[in-house]
């Protein structure tokens, strides 16, 4: 889908052979108090929500899509989960693997998405949750056009202690 292609990278639907990279992402303890996963997952696992990822968006409320180099080597995957087609409103959520970082990669697929599911799936808005420690991604996402209007809290723990989230939103404006 040409949509989803920019200059540095593309997103693409995941392929068994990704089984590997997201074996890499999910089982990296670093990466779990980003989720709400706190436990690994076997490979069989894994392989089996490889199998079920070609479920549309309407069916399973989400979708995750590999953040790919030209070459269409995984550097990451970004998502759009709960979503709402009453509402017309989705999560996103984004990571990229540590060699892939600081190349531009999140810039660009996070413009990606946007444009994708603003067109295409014509949502209304997108929001996120982001941990108040997490400035590279707060950054990112205010870049991108997406304000905070909100703040939980003490709402996840993790390193032993709480942190706050911040909530942020994206609303398409017709013009």
């Amino acid at each position: 889908m040409l949509s989803l292609k920019g200059n540095k990278i593309l997103l693409r639907a995941l392929e068994p052979e990704d089984l590997l990279f997201l074996d890499d992402v999910e089982n990296n303890e670093n990466y779990w108090h980003l989720s709400d996963s706190q436990t690994p997952f076997s490979k069989y696992v894994l392989k089996q929500y490889l199998e079920h990822a070609l479920e549309d968006i309407y069916t399973s409320k989400q979708l995750r899509l590999v953040i790919a180099d030209l070459d269409e080597n995984a550097a990451g995957f970004i998502d759009l989960y709960d979503f709402d087609p009453k509402n017309n409103r989705a999560g996103v959520g984004i990571i990229i693997h540590e060699k892939y970082r600081k190349k531009g990669f999140a810039v660009e697929a996070l413009e990606l998405l946007i444009k994708y599911a603003f067109t295409h799936l014509n949502l209304h808005q997108l929001y996120a949750g982001i941990n108040d420690t997490n400035k590279v991604s707060l950054n990112l996402f205010q870049k991108l056009g997406f304000e905070i209007v909100g703040l939980k809290k003490e709402w996840n723990y993790f390193n032993d202690a709480y942190h706050d989230e911040y909530l942020l939103q994206k609303i398409k404006h017709v013009h």
